[in-house]
């Protein structure tokens, strides 16, 4: 075994930052490395309502993003960028799903307005309704305190045919996120997995990886690296 994969058997504690200790001791959230919470949540597809579970997409990745509300200001530019960009996405194999805990009508109703108007317009991507706030809650995005509690986090989780989390991003309400980064990320675990090198700091396709042994991993050092 590689010593990157005995570095990756080893189970961190997970962080429990934004969270109470007893919040957090009493209910299992998503952890990298471990195996992602299963959903199954009604969801607008194509402006019709479906059910939409975790295991309809076992053997494919999944990255899925939460989001507050719907009908605010930061979402729907992150929401209308996610569905854009949605078959950069299918070419990589990854579907992409969106999540909140509004219901099912109201993200109807958010898609039919117009863009122009601050809406959805037509989506590319299911959008989940998670009403219950079940799924945020063991995705661990749910707010369960002050003045925004019940909504969710701006959380993303990249998921692989495993149904394992590979990877997790929080951010706080007032800040959108990178889809760019998203993309990056999915593409250098793809790299990994199909050719077992290791991918650096800001890593891009094309770039240069590494061999994750002391004596290999020279050979990238040497060559990015001259003083």
């Amino acid at each position: 075994m590689s010593l990157f994969r005995s570095a990756l058997s080893l189970r961190a504690k997970t962080a429990t930052r934004g969270f109470s200790a007893s919040a957090f001791n009493a209910h299992y959230f998503a952890r990298v490395q471990q195996r992602a919470p299963s959903f199954s949540a009604p969801a607008v597809v194509d402006k019709a309502f479906e059910t939409v579970s975790l295991d309809d997409y076992k053997g494919k990745w999944v990255a899925l993003f939460f989001y507050p509300l719907d009908f605010t200001f930061v979402c729907p530019t992150e929401i209308i960028e996610f569905s854009e960009r949605a078959e950069e996405f299918k070419k990589m194999d990854c579907q992409v799903i969106g999540c909140s805990v509004d219901s099912k009508y109201s993200h109807l109703a958010w898609i039919n307005q117009p863009r122009k108007e601050g809406g959805l317009g037509e989506m590319k991507i299911p959008i989940l309704s998670d009403m219950t706030k079940q799924i945020s809650s063991d995705y661990g995005v749910l707010i369960d305190k002050g003045p925004d509690i019940g909504i969710s986090l701006r959380g993303t989780f990249l998921i692989d045919p495993n149904q394992i989390v590979r990877h997790i991003s929080i951010n706080d309400l007032p800040v959108g996120r990178n889809v760019d980064e998203t993309l990056r990320l999915l593409e250098a675990f793809q790299f990994h997995e199909k050719h077992g090198e290791v991918c650096p700091a800001s890593w891009k396709k094309g770039a240069k990886t590494m061999v994750d042994d002391p004596a290999k991993s020279k050979e990238y050092f040497f060559a990015m690296y001259q003083d």
